[in-house]
């Protein structure tokens, strides 16, 4: 396994090599305290750009792009502001083409207010918000899916400030878990309705969104909703408050240069049609799917497994926004930031909303505590299976597992067992493995405070 997703600091980004370069100019003007969680943050705003593409998953079916999301968290005045930012100038060109589409809106609305009670009105016009205002409503929202859908299966992108904002887009907060499922799915609305002006439409729903919140107000939001399906479809990337270095974070200007240099990347987007299937990308999701097995079986946890599907998911949608954004060319870096995409993900969702896991309220400083841990790593290099047993307990799991988690960690080739001692032993793989994460924690360490 390449990141612990158990550790207190976050799995360090892969630095941008061959094949990863828009990365580098992506993360240019951001602050450097900042840099981690924009790029998986960004990558909704970018797949916006995509229409009547196709990739084939592992499962062997092809999958639309849309329905990518991102929950950015961290404690107020972090520097959650700069996604905004970064948003803007990936969709200056949605901006350009809402304006347009706002004048055809007020000049209907003009017209109509001319024309007495017995004149005839004038249609609504075709109109489609590429990038609707953060404030939208549920109606709103609906009506401009059905327009994206008739201009030919458009994505509309919306970034919310506030993660609470999803309540008024999605018609309350009943509704969110069951509009986010549908649109990560790309399903249809199951909005159909009976009304004045006739029917209104069922679209099928074509959306990216990022919110932003504290970590308060996070677990206050997806506390009922962690094992409906719809916490595990939000990927997040968590900021943690830093040490008090006393510094205000420099950020650069998105200038004439970056834009320029931004837009060569984003044509790539624009001008991509058809069906692909990437055979690197599919390998590193199937790695993964290994991977997080084994991380599963270390924490003995079933939630954690189940999350895990619908991250390496997210991150391998992200890695064909990355082939594509590099011409379509695979490369060795792009699989480097799949894998981050996902143990990211998962090493935020334990970091926050680790102890909510099995029900606990604590404060996001105290879920590490209770959270999903590696017990191997908690265990000496040699025990027996009472040691075991006393720390499934103290975790609130059944000592009655204990014999079947030593056999599935045998099985992996975690331990071996000596009959003669009657103890288990950490194998030389393991451990290798466990010293490799560290390096890299350390590397991590070493290179923030030197930068």
């Amino acid at each position: 396994m390449v990141y612990n997703i158990f550790s207190n600091i976050a799995p360090a980004m892969p630095r941008p090599g061959k094949g990863t370069e828009f990365c580098k100019l992506l993360l240019s003007q951001a602050s450097k305290d900042m840099r981690e969680p924009l790029v998986p943050m960004a990558i909704p705003a970018l797949a916006a750009h995509l229409t009547n593409v196709e990739f084939m998953y592992c499962d062997n079916k092809y999958h639309e792009l849309c329905g990518q999301m991102g929950h950015l968290i961290g404690p107020s005045g972090i520097g959650k502001q700069q996604l905004n930012h970064l948003v803007e100038a990936i969709c200056r060109s949605f901006r350009s083409h809402d304006e347009n589409e706002y004048t055809k809106l007020v000049d209907w609305q003009r017209q109509m207010k001319t024309k007495g009670a017995n004149k005839e009105k004038p249609e609504r016009p075709d109109i489609c918000f590429w990038y609707p205002p953060a404030d939208v409503t549920n109606p709103a929202f609906i009506q401009n899916a059905m327009a994206c859908e008739k201009a030919g299966g458009r994505t509309q992108y919306l970034n919310l400030p506030e993660v609470e904002m999803a309540d008024r887009m999605c018609g309350g907060h009943k509704q969110v878990s069951q509009m986010v499922r549908n649109i990560y799915d790309r399903q249809r609305a199951g909005a159909l309705r009976a009304t004045a002006d006739g029917v209104s439409g069922n679209p099928i729903l074509r959306a990216n969104i990022t919110f932003t919140s504290t970590p308060e107000a996070a677990r206050l939001f997806y506390r009922k909703d962690l094992t409906n399906g719809f916490f595990g479809r939000i990927p997040f990337a968590y900021k943690a408050r830093g040490e008090r270095n006393g510094r205000i974070p420099r950020q650069g200007q998105y200038n004439e240069e970056f834009l320029n240099n931004l837009d060569a990347y984003l044509v790539r987007l624009d001008n991509c049609k058809g069906r692909f299937m990437v055979r690197s990308l599919n390998k590193v999701a199937d790695q993964l799917a290994d991977e997080m097995a084994k991380l599963a079986d270390l924490a003995d946890d079933d939630m954690l497994w189940e999350l895990s599907h619908r991250s390496i998911f997210a991150a391998w949608k992200k890695g064909a926004i990355l082939w594509i954004l590099n011409d379509q060319t695979w490369t060795r870096s792009i699989g480097d930031f799949v894998v981050w995409f996902c143990y990211y993900d998962l090493w935020s969702k334990v970091k926050v909303f680790g102890d909510m896991f099995k029900g606990g309220t604590n404060a996001v400083e105290e879920t590490q505590k209770c959270g999903p841990k590696n017990m191997l790593d908690s265990l000496e290099e040699s025990f027996n299976e009472q040691q075991l047993e006393a720390l499934r307990v103290s975790l609130g799991k059944s000592k009655e597992g204990t014999r079947h988690q030593l056999n599935v960690w045998k099985n992996r080739e975690f331990i071996t067992y000596s009959a003669q001692t009657g103890l288990y032993t950490k194998t030389p793989m393991y451990l290798d493995s466990l010293a490799r994460g560290k390096q890299k924690v350390f590397n991590t360490k070493f290179n923030n405070k030197h930068e």
